[in-house]
């Protein structure tokens, strides 16, 4: 289970996520165009599209990392330029960065970065630590609490980082192409906990490669080309011809051909 959150003050059926009409380019070339979308509490949403399609780029707009070019993108209900809960909103990048594999502390001192928005004068109490325990158990690696970063494996980080973000009672799970490096096997128990998690009441903005996957295991499909050409049920995107239209290509997934 996760650990508990509070939303005590919060409108329960205001969409955690808001995206109108926006467009954004690093040069004169837009990489996202006029993209409207929501993402409500309790979702699972999946996001595709072929690289250099503004996926990520979508994300770090969401995150309020870039001001949009035109329309206006909201988290929690705020401005996301000007959101300043971070905690409520656990990100995971790709597991490629080579200092975050150097890091010299361990899973738990990782997990326990989650809590310093909750800890009085910096000090982490015993009711914090008991967070990140939880959270560490909630992953299925509190066995690992006193390894050391550098030690783990590919899926073990990225389960680190979903632990820290449970720890800070995050209220949306952001991930980018999070299984970028792990191996297959490990894989699949990712996309099982992300399930668990997802049943559990916590809602999944996910940036995926592995088109097979998300019509597998997410609850609706985003595909992104700079535009949107497809925003709803799995099942109906994968009988559709957004694949083609987007990717501008046969795709497959798996053994099997999405698009002929």
């Amino acid at each position: 289970m996760c650990p508990p959150t509070p939303h005590d003050s919060e409108d329960r059926s205001e969409p955690l996520v808001s995206v109108d009409a926006v467009s954004f380019g690093y040069t004169s070339t837009d990489v996202v165009t006029n993209v409207s979308l929501t993402v409500d509490r309790g979702e699972y949403v999946g996001i595709v599209g072929p690289n250099g399609s503004g996926k990520s780029t979508l994300l770090r707009l969401i995150l309020g990392l870039h001001e949009p070019d035109d329309g206006d993108v909201e988290l929690l209900g705020h401005p996301a330029r000007a959101f300043a809960e971070r905690e409520k909103v656990g990100y995971v990048a790709q597991d490629v960065t080579e200092n975050t594999k150097r890091m010299p502390i361990t899973v738990e001192e990782v997990v326990l970065m989650g809590r310093f928005p909750h800890a009085g004068f910096g000090r982490v109490t015993g009711t914090d630590r008991e967070h990140a325990r939880q959270a560490l158990q909630t992953v299925g690696i509190e066995h690992l609490a006193d390894r050391k970063v550098t030690q783990l494996s590919g899926g073990q980080r990225q389960r680190t980082y979903i632990a820290r973000a449970l720890a800070s009672e995050a209220e949306l799970l952001v991930l980018d192409e999070p299984t970028v490096g792990v191996d297959a096997e490990s894989v699949d128990a990712f996309f099982d906990l992300l399930g668990d998690l997802n049943d559990d009441g916590m809602t999944i903005l996910l940036v995926e490669h592995d088109i097979g996957a998300v019509i597998e295991h997410t609850s609706r499909v985003v595909c992104l080309n700079r535009e949107l050409y497809f925003d709803g049920d799995p099942v109906a995107f994968a009988d559709s011809d957004a694949l083609e239209r987007a990717y501008g290509t046969t795709v497959r997934r798996d053994d099997e051909a999405v698009v002929s």
